[in-house]
């Protein structure tokens, strides 16, 4: 069995001889942002971080997905924040593309390597450091928490690699899902999950629903239906989907196609 392969950007810029053409789109429905667009020139400071650049790939916007925020981050060696999150009632997931990072949760520390999970509850006492020789590079995944009385999400931190997938049903495990939280625990409000394609395998049907989406791709590649449009995405690409976008995907091959999926669930639709 390989190992789980994770990409991430390194910025750079392209030659003056490139063409400009790439897979970029902003629709109504849905945002692709190919990894070829993840350079040095869009990059941001964020302030606390220190030796750190990130790129941000989705954020509220009216009219559009509104439930969360992600960015891309890259600490350098040396780099990192000891007040990471500004805002009090926000939650997190931290999840290492490259390097080692080191976080601390409530006074526990956690050293993680590729793969490594963290989740980060609203109001949780944390901080990133990365104390390597290297840099290291995590996706940030920020949702303001919705309180639900009775219930209230832990902090905790894993590697991916010890989670056995769960198969979806009817595939023959062509088709499985990393779940780090439990999908009945009505905690937490978001979850942040690996799904995992076999060449070949496909979404059988236009999924339409209400969560919103970001998918960030770890490995491989595939065609996705994004809305009424077919779209190659490969490792690297981000894709953001508004509540209702149909989707579905054809795994391209030849290695296993697998992203990090967002999803807000586990919450009454508020109308008033």
């Amino acid at each position: 069995m390989s190992e789980p392969t994770y990409y991430a950007p390194e910025g750079g810029l392209p030659s003056q001889t490139t063409l400009l053409t790439d897979r970029a789109i902003v629709k109504e429905a849905y945002t692709v942002i190919p990894r070829g667009v993840l350079r040095d020139i869009v990059t941001s400071n964020l302030p606390g971080w220190n030796h750190t650049r990130s790129w941000i790939i989705a954020k509220p916007i009216a009219g559009f997905a509104t439930t969360f925020a992600q960015y891309i981050v890259e600490v350098s060696p040396g780099g990192g924040s000891d007040r990471p999150e500004p805002e009090s009632g926000v939650e997190s997931v931290l999840f290492l593309l490259t390097g080692a990072l080191n976080v601390v949760i409530d006074g526990e520390k956690h050293a993680l390597t590729p793969g490594g999970y963290a989740y980060l509850p609203a109001g949780a006492d944390w901080s990133v450091t990365n104390d390597s020789d290297a840099p290291a590079t995590f996706t940030w995944v920020r949702k303001a928490y919705e309180p639900l009385e009775g219930h209230a999400p832990k902090a905790f931190a894993v590697q991916e690699q010890d989670i056995e997938p769960t198969p979806m049903p009817d595939t023959n495990g062509a088709w499985a899902t990393t779940r780090f939280v439990d999908p009945d625990d009505l905690a937490h409000d978001m979850h942040v999950n690996i799904v995992t394609f076999e060449p070949g395998a496909v979404i059988p049907f236009a999924e339409t629903h209400v969560m919103e989406h970001g998918i960030y791709v770890l490995e491989g590649k595939a065609v996705y239906r994004l809305n009424d449009d077919w779209v190659e995405v490969q490792a690297g690409d981000f894709m953001w989907l508004r509540a209702f976008c149909p989707q579905a995907c054809y795994a391209g091959g030849p290695g296993k196609f697998r992203y990090l999926l967002y999803k807000d669930v586990n919450r009454q639709i508020k109308l008033t």
